[in-house]
């Protein structure tokens, strides 16, 4: 179990606080269980409050005690109720705010209208993009850890390749795998930032399976076990000839990392052979334009022409109808981070530091899925893989 180190906490706020120096914001209200951890080190329920200067304090609800344990700051605080916030922040000089930074993106109305009630004379302003800033740059500590999770990646692949057999269910695989990763350290809560967007460790699929749509903004759904999940393994019995697809996120230490690969019992048909080598010349792609300065969507639009003129225009990411309008996304403490390789984004650029997940992917109705995944940080003069368990399109 690592206990973030305060030097880290440090830098994290201190980068904060010059975004909010420069939206004239007063100070950073923050209650998300990913961003408390990412500033304090903990998620007991409370309040980081970070001041545009000064030290933040961090005002537990519950567990305050535990709190004090995981966190490394100064001011860890019991926090009584909720109309005593105010007052505690006026003990150390932290009164008559104008503006309020908060993380408009996740926060409940009804919290929202709570703060507003508190803090009658401040303005509370979404800050969410300036912490998704934040975080997107990742520490060399961040990355040790985020190395951790490749390391498990990799075992928990290399043991599926025991245990995938002919008239096994999806399911029974799912359940093996994640028994294994988490004997092996995997926390098992996965966090996403968007609303309802949820999962469990990730997903396997053979078969037509593979290619079933469904509500999660991802190329791959599943049919899963029942309509109150919507997603992942189901009953289906893997047979000889199909494509195995494993898609997981590791968690270990509160970061993550996202790999997909491509089994089978027996050779594919020739066609999925050929979808599998052209997603990995569209990684090969990616590799070989992203670099610091380079706008995310250029990368997205390059990539996806690519796949277009290799005929991959009605599969490409989802079935036709189905399709994702990403091929990648940032991933730390949640799958959903900066940056996107999506249309749109012509204005933000790769930054040294980032880390995200792509993930070229073709998807035929009837079928199932083909694709690969890694997890990548941007290095100085391009990219530099964190996943590496082997891309070979493996034949059980």
């Amino acid at each position: 179990m690592r206990i973030t180190p305060l030097t880290e906490l440090t830098a994290r706020h201190k980068r904060l606080q010059q975004y909010l120096l420069e939206n004239d914001l007063a100070a950073a209200v923050l209650v998300q269980n990913s961003d408390l951890f990412y500033f304090t080190g903990s998620i007991q329920r409370g309040v980081f409050f970070l001041p545009a200067e000064g030290e933040p304090l961090y005002l537990v609800v519950k567990d305050h005690a535990r709190a004090r344990m995981e966190s490394g700051l100064q001011h860890v605080l019991n926090l009584t109720g909720f109309k005593a916030l105010p007052g505690i922040l006026a003990e150390h000089g932290l009164r008559d705010f104008t503006t309020l930074g908060m993380e408009l993106d996740v926060l409940p109305v009804q919290l929202f209208q709570r703060y507003q009630q508190l803090f009658p004379s401040a303005e509370i302003r979404n800050i969410s993009p300036l912490v998704r800033q934040v975080r997107a740059i990742k520490s060399p500590y961040e990355i040790e850890i985020m190395k951790d999770c490749a390391l498990l990646a990799e075992k928990t692949f290399e043991y599926a390749k025991t245990i995938i057999r002919e008239g096994k269910t999806d399911l029974e695989v799912a359940a093996e795998l994640e028994c294994f990763a988490r004997k092996e350290g995997h926390q098992g809560i996965i966090r996403f930032r968007s609303f309802n967007a949820e999962i469990y460790f990730g997903h396997v699929f053979s078969g037509s399976d593979g290619a079933v749509p469904t509500y999660l903004d991802a190329p791959l759904g599943g049919l899963g076990v029942n309509p109150a999940v919507g997603q992942g393994a189901s009953y289906k019995k893997i047979v000889a000839g199909e494509p195995i697809i494993l898609d997981y996120i590791i968690a270990y230490d509160g970061y993550l990392v996202d790999q997909t690969r491509t089994l089978s019992i027996g050779p594919l048909p020739e066609p999925l052979q050929k979808a599998y080598r052209d997603m990995l010349s569209i990684q090969e792609k990616l590799y070989s334009i992203a670099r610091p300065g380079v706008a995310w969507s250029d990368l997205y639009h390059q990539c996806r022409q690519l796949a277009d003129d290799l005929g991959y225009r009605d599969h490409f990411m989802g079935t036709k109808g189905a399709q994702v309008a990403f091929l990648g996304h940032g991933i730390g403490i949640e799958v959903d981070e900066y940056p996107f390789i999506a249309a749109g984004f012509d204005e933000e650029l790769l930054e040294e530091g980032m880390t995200f997940a792509f993930e070229p992917k073709a998807v035929f109705a009837g079928l199932g899925a083909v694709g690969v995944e890694n997890t990548w940080r941007v290095g100085a003069t391009g990219l530099k893989r964190l996943t590496y368990a082997a891309e070979d399109l493996w034949q059980l």
